[in-house]
Formats: C-alpha cells, structure tokens, sequence
C-alpha cells in the first residue's frame, strides 16, 4: 500500500498538537483541508485513526505508528531543505581544482586548508597539471577551475583568466647558505654551486634556463632534478644547493622550511598567477564560494609579499 507522505507528516502534526485545529494552525493550513487529508488517509486505510470520542483527540496505537512515521518524513524534509539551502550557498558540495604542483603545494594547499576550516562540509578534489592539459578539463567540464601560470596573450577566448599574482621568481636557498652572507653576488659565485632543476615539462624549468642566462651564470650544473616541491625542499634544506621558484612559495614556506631568497635580480616571467574557468556559468556555487576566497588570499599574500619587499633591496 502506498501512502501520500504528505499526509503522514499531517497525521503527525494533529497527534502532536492534540486536535485538527491546533494542528492546522501548526502547519500553517485551514482546518477543513486537515480534516479532509484525515478522512483521505483513513478510507485509503479502511479503519480510524483515532480513537472515538476523546478530546484532545488521541490516535489508535495505529495511528501512533503512522504519524512517527510522520515524524521522519517532516525530518527528512527539514534535512532536505537545510542540504539545499547550504548547496546554494556554497557551504556544501565538490569544487574540483587544479594547478601546478609548485603553486599547489606550496601555497594553494593551505589555501584549501584555510577555506576548509571555514567551510567544513566543501570537498575539495585536488590534482595537478599545466596550462594545456587544465584548459581541456575545463572545457569538457571536469574540473571547476585551475590555477596556472599565464601570458594574457596566451588566454583561450573561451575561458575566462582571473589574475590573482604577478609573475616573479627569486633564487631560492637554504637558511644560511653561504651566499646570504655575501654582499655582493658574482656570476662565479653562482656556479660554485649545485642547481636543483624543476620537472623538464614545467614552465619553472624554462624560467630557471632564462635566469641562469640572465645573471650569466654559464658553468653551471644541475645537481637534482624533476621531483616534487617536497623533495626539492628537502634537498634545499639539506644541501648548498640553489633553486629558482616562485617567490610566492618561498614567502609562504619560509617559517616552515627553513628556505630564503637570495636578493639577486633574475628576471620575472611575463605572465601571472591566476584562476581559469569556463565563461559558461555553471551552478556550482561552493566552486565560486573557494574561487572568491582564493583571489581574497592572494590579495593579502600580494600585499604581505610588498610590504616584506619593502625591508630588502634588490639588485
């Protein structure tokens, strides 16, 4: 037999308030619409659901059992309502991001960490890839953004790129290295020591080529290459070894990896730091709830990374 749920939660509301008219006004309806949801329920029944004659009204051990069953379904809807309204407010759901691993690891991570102390009930799936592969899985619609690296020339007319960080790449090496103590930085003291290289296919690989070449730095040789951000750190710290990385991630890692910046003009990419995603709004709004929180972090991050620079002198 299948009952109307409708009419269970009714039930529910009249055995809880004790009469059709209280439970009427509890629901927000008119009596004589109650009345007839109960005259509805028992004949699709075929037996009363109150006992005769009692006021307040008191239900049959039948009708007590239907309206906890009544119970669950007015539960059920408040759930229900309560999992949309926070769908539609971004506070639950997937957002699906990618990145380069650098920018990923060393500064989107505890993004993502700070986002999620926030907003508890947002999965956020993570993965990792360039420019050419994300834009791709953004137009076929399996990832809701990526944060990448980008020239404004290079920018598919069918995305829409959202800067969030100027390019600028810095000489990274462990805390107390033997360079930091040296006022003055020569192409030669450059080559004295070892270079660690990012992935071949990355475009930190190219920018670590271009400055090498800018500082004139020819004899060089690269000691450790293609491993992630976690094992070029641990390689940095546990090394004299160099690096070129965004300063972005050395500014975020700083206190807890025991990493600097040499103060050493290399020259920065021409492209920025930003968020791509499809120009075709999509109804995902826990994925625009992090992407708003995202460009806000880098805006402070921006800031932060000014006002340090303003305490070094670049050469």
């Amino acid at each position: 037999m299948k009952i109307d749920p409708r009419h269970l939660e009714i039930l529910a509301a009249i055995v809880e308030n004790g009469g059709l008219t209280e439970g009427a006004e509890a629901l927000g309806k008119s009596q004589p619409s109650v009345s007839r949801t109960l005259a509805q329920l028992e004949s699709r029944i075929g037996t009363a659901l109150f006992k005769p004659g009692r006021r307040p009204l008191q239900p049959t051990e039948l009708g007590e059992a239907l309206a906890e069953q009544g119970r669950m379904v007015r539960k059920a809807n408040l759930a229900s309502s309560d999992i949309v309204s926070r769908f539609k407010a971004g506070h639950a759901g997937l957002v699906r991001v990618a990145g380069t691993p650098i920018f990923m690891d060393g500064v989107i991570s505890g993004i993502i960490a700070r986002f999620q102390a926030q907003v508890p009930d947002v999965r956020v799936e993570q993965s990792y890839g360039y420019a050419e592969t994300l834009i791709e899985k953004l137009r076929n619609e399996t990832l809701d953004m990526a944060i990448v690296p980008l020239r404004r020339d290079k920018v598919p007319r069918d995305l829409l790129f959202q800067p969030i960080l100027p390019g600028l790449n810095v000489v990274a090496c462990r805390e107390g290295h033997p360079l930091t103590r040296r006022k003055l930085l020569t192409p030669q003291d450059i080559e004295e020591f070892p270079w660690i290289a990012p992935p071949v296919d990355s475009p930190l690989y190219r920018d670590l080529k271009r400055a090498l070449a800018n500082i004139g730095a020819e004899n060089y040789r690269i000691s450790f290459s293609g491993g992630s951000l976690a094992s070029v750190i641990n390689v940095l710290t546990g090394s004299d070894s160099l690096t070129v990385l965004p300063y972005s991630v050395v500014f975020t890692m700083k206190a807890q990896s025991a990493i600097e910046a040499l103060s050493l003009e290399i020259g920065h990419p021409d492209r920025m730091l930003g968020v791509l995603a499809s120009s075709t709004p999509h109804d995902n709004p826990a994925a625009q709830r992090f992407r708003a929180f995202v460009v806000a972090q880098f805006e402070a991050l921006a800031h932060r990374i000014v006002q340090h620079q303003k305490d070094r002198i670049w050469r």
